[in-house]
């Protein structure tokens, strides 16, 4: 057990034939006393910031796990987002190429129904025009023909006797 101020205070020392000088030795011991009890003060307070400091950092070193562990969380957070946009990303893509795919199918059909459309129109126009120049060349061989010389020997006089008829 460790000495107190107390007990320095109390402890009597024998008295031998030449002992020490009483009043030098009480004045030591009063010395002695006044610097263990500010020693042991000083300790006191010593081991109250130790315990204060230590509930501190113990705190702290909460905090940093804490803090830690939240990195890890939004990290992991951050990984899945990217993971969740990487996918979403290939799924837009693979969406796109159908719908280019589909866009491109229905263009190549709707040329391919406009190319026999227009094919279609090609022949029509052929069998319009050879009819048409048949209807022209038909005129005309009418118009050519001899039977036209007949009508205009016709006289004004016998057109207005065949009308009165």
């Amino acid at each position: 057990m460790p000495l107190t101020p107390l007990d320095i205070h109390n402890k009597e020392f024998s008295k031998g034939f030449r002992g020490y000088d009483e009043d030098e030795v009480n004045e030591f011991l009063d010395q002695v006393i006044k610097d263990y009890e500010l020693i042991i003060r000083e300790k006191k307070e010593l081991e109250e910031k130790v315990k204060d400091l230590t509930e501190k950092v113990g705190h702290f070193s909460n905090i940093e796990e804490t803090l830690n562990k939240s990195i890890i969380v939004a990290q992991e957070a951050a990984e899945e987002v990217k993971r969740n946009a990487h996918t979403e990303s290939k799924l837009i893509i693979k969406e796109a190429e159908k719908n280019a795919d589909r866009i491109i199918n229905e263009a190549l059909n709707k040329s391919r129904k406009i190319a026999i459309e227009i094919d279609e129109l090609k022949k029509q126009s052929k069998v319009f025009r050879n009819r048409f120049r048949m209807l022209i060349k038909a005129q005309l061989e009418m118009i050519e023909s001899d039977d036209w010389d007949h009508l205009m020997q016709y006289n004004d006089d016998e057109i207005d006797d065949n009308t009165e008829q």
